[in-house]
Order: structure tokens, then sequence, then C-alpha cells
């Protein structure tokens, strides 16, 4: 089909599903469920209810599956997880079982920055 959506939890390619996507359509490299608020172009975190169609249903779940009528797949749906979050994960972890960690020389200063502002408000 070569309409260039991918996965949004995976980011893998699915242009050999026909387009509308059902509401059972799922990727088949993660499984993921497709038709979700995740994969809208409406969808938008930074408003309210997280939907910019004024008149849609509000979805509470936005990874699973739902009938919304307004459904549109977004082509950037995929946001990967930025390399400061593995590391602030993976320095949690070393804390956690009391191991030294190398992940803070690593850092930028933005980002060292940012892990003291966290960690001062327990986020």
């Amino acid at each position: 089909m070569n309409h260039g959506l991918v996965c949004w939890k995976c980011g893998e390619s699915i242009e050999d599903l026909p387009l509308p996507l059902s509401r059972l359509a799922q990727c088949r490299a993660c499984h993921a469920e497709l038709h979700v608020c995740m994969l809208c172009e409406f969808y938008d975190p930074h408003i309210a209810d997280q939907c910019r169609e004024p008149v849609a249903d509000f979805v509470k779940e936005k990874e699973r599956a739902n009938f919304c009528d307004y459904f549109k797949p977004r082509l950037n749906a995929y946001t990967p997880k930025t390399d400061f979050q593995a590391q602030a994960a993976k320095a949690e972890l070393d804390e956690l079982f009391g191991l030294k960690s190398d992940a803070d020389n690593s850092l930028s200063e933005a980002e060292k920055s940012r892990k003291k502002l966290d960690e001062l408000f327990k986020k």
C-alpha cells in the first residue's frame, strides 16, 4: 500500500495493512492494537481529554482499540524513548541494588540538572 504509516508502539511499518484500519487491526511485529488514540491524528497529550476532535466521545484508555468514528491514522505517531530515559532508569536500578552507576558520567549538564530536579520533586 505505501501509505507510510508505522506502529505507534514499536515503529515498525504497517504499510501492508489496508486502509481504513479496522478496529481489530494489530501490528505484526509487537501485536499492539492500531485503532487507538495514540495513532490518531487528533491525539494531543497537551489538551483536555487528549483529543482535538471536539465532538468525539471521551476514550479513557488511549492505547486500547476503540470505536471512535473520527479516527484517522497519523504518520508521525511513533516516538522512540530517549537515551536519557533509559540512562535514568538504569541509574535507578543501580541505586536500588546498591551498584555504583557510570550513567551520571555520560550525562550532559542539562540531563544532570534535569535528573537533580526530578530527584528533588520525587518524580
